[in-house]
């Protein structure tokens, strides 16, 4: 089988490398992007298999975004899959207080930074021989139903629902899939506030049930398997018994 060749960003921890793992150990070449060399190497220490690539990147930066791709063609010669999973919040703020700093730095990674990553991707996967390929978005359980004080969060995760659809809409002429992940209460990093409670709808403050990320792993690495012309338009995966589905 030729190699097949793979991109994460945010690989450096939680989701992203969790995923990452799942493809690496899956035997495929995955390119690690993040910001911190040091985590990225990290991950690839973690790996049993696979042939990895760290590539420092602020994926809110086109010519780190341009960089990162120059260096997969270079490294591998094509592109297969994209995970776009960078992203990032604030603290939970109501709507009255939320502030345009808080605004613009939480739409830079999740909506940018994802057009930026899906955009060279694409591109990439267009122009190459043999053509097309796949990009996996990560939205969210917000692509769906806000939590209080999440206005940004919860905005750009809509808007990459709508992002994704163009994509597949636009990639199916050059054999590109896109999908989306959305994922609720992953034990990661970014999830730890889990376990000292988080605000509900009805201004209580509860612990939420978290899954394992490796789950979410692997249900990446099932979009990615899947042959070209089969596609998972959207997943959700999510901890069971997490408030979402009905009233909580």
């Amino acid at each position: 089988m030729a190699e097949r060749v793979a991109v994460v960003t945010g690989a450096g921890s939680g989701v992203g490398r969790a995923a990452a793992l799942a493809l690496l150990n899956d035997g495929w070449a995955v390119a690690l992007a993040g910001r911190r060399k040091d985590a990225l190497e990290e991950t690839a220490g973690m790996a049993k298999s696979g042939s990895a690539l760290a590539v420092p990147t602020d994926v809110c930066d086109a010519d780190s975004v341009a960089a990162l791709f120059a260096a997969i063609k270079s490294r591998f010669g094509r592109l297969d899959v994209l995970f776009n999973n960078a992203g990032g919040n604030v603290p939970s703020t109501n709507f009255g207080d939320f502030t345009w700093e808080q605004w613009t730095s939480v739409v830079a990674v999740n909506l940018n930074g994802m057009f930026l990553c899906a955009s060279a991707a694409f591109r990439m996967m267009r122009d190459q021989a043999p053509q097309g390929g796949r990009i996996i978005n990560n939205g969210s359980i917000s692509a769906h139903a806000p939590r209080p004080g999440s206005v940004a969060y919860t905005s750009t995760k809509h808007a990459i629902t709508g992002l994704t659809k163009s994509i597949a809409l636009d990639g199916r002429k050059f054999d590109i899939a896109c999908g989306q992940i959305d994922i609720g209460n992953a034990a990661t990093p970014m999830t730890a506030r889990m376990a000292r409670g988080v605000p509900q709808a009805n201004g209580e403050v509860k612990v939420e049930p978290t899954m394992d990320a490796d789950h979410v792993g692997n249900a990446v690495r099932f979009m990615a398997d899947l042959p070209p012309d089969t596609n998972v338009q959207f997943i959700t995966i999510m901890a069971t018994k997490m408030p979402f589905v009905g009233r909580g």
